[in-house]
């Protein structure tokens, strides 16, 4: 059984220029992807799927590889992360290589580390989970969700308010970091989101959206914090 890991990484990100090797506490953001990746000892194969030399060139500098360009159809705003997976697939096979299993790791994910990689690949390897997703509970009851209308709250539903929150069911959110799944599945699905998918619950700790920013300095802040050099 042989094992990917793909990266992608486009150079055009638009909110936050060259995010993607932007410096993260003193080294290039996409470092610590791969680094999380190399030192799992998991992936036949830690690649950089991009569009961009310079980030090519700095993928090569932590030790992923970068057998081939990324096109220009799967760089544009428009491409999602299924097309990129798919043209990174077909590239390898060209090349005489297939693989079992893929992760798809995303590259602005400085929080992730060995032993969430590890603790989602042993669950990918049960006959009965096509895919992985790393999970995070919602901080508060989805169901607390308010409308504002002409400067009016309102609530989707009134009733919520008669509950008490330790009642109510909780509910999770895809945190974006990495998916893992079985090749042939996303192939014959075309999907990340196959059937028999299975949550990867994580800590809090280890999800930051960073789009803007502020966003990074904040996660600069929490990694530095987490790390003990703060």
């Amino acid at each position: 059984m042989t094992t990917l890991c793909v990266i992608p990484a486009r150079g055009g990100s638009k909110r936050i220029p060259r995010k993607n090797i932007k410096l993260f506490c003193g080294k290039p953001i996409i470092a610590y992807s791969i680094e999380a990746a190399l030192a799992s000892n998991i992936f036949d194969e830690v690649m950089v799927s991009t569009d961009d030399l310079a980030i090519a060139d700095i993928a090569k500098k932590y030790g992923a590889s970068v057998p081939f360009m990324r096109s220009a159809e799967t760089a544009n705003d428009f491409a999602i992360t299924i097309d990129v997976l798919f043209e990174v697939l077909i590239q390898y096979k060209d090349l005489g290589k297939e693989f079992d299993f893929l992760c798809c790791l995303y590259p602005c994910a400085p929080f992730v580390n060995v032993e969430v990689l590890g603790s989602g690949f042993e669950l990918l390897q049960n006959d009965d989970v096509s895919s992985v997703m790393p999970v995070c509970k919602f901080p508060v009851p989805i169901e607390w969700a308010i409308d504002i209308s002409d400067n009016q709250i309102k609530f989707k539903d009134i009733m919520v308010t008669t509950v008490r929150s330790q009642d109510l069911t909780p509910y999770y959110y895809d945190v974006g970091i990495f998916y893992y799944v079985k090749v042939d599945k996303m192939l014959s699905e075309k999907s990340l989101y196959v059937a028999k998918s299975m949550p990867l619950v994580i800590d809090e700790n280890m999800v930051q959206d960073i789009d803007t920013i502020d966003d990074w300095k904040f996660a600069e802040t929490k990694y530095k914090i987490l790390n003990g050099y703060a």
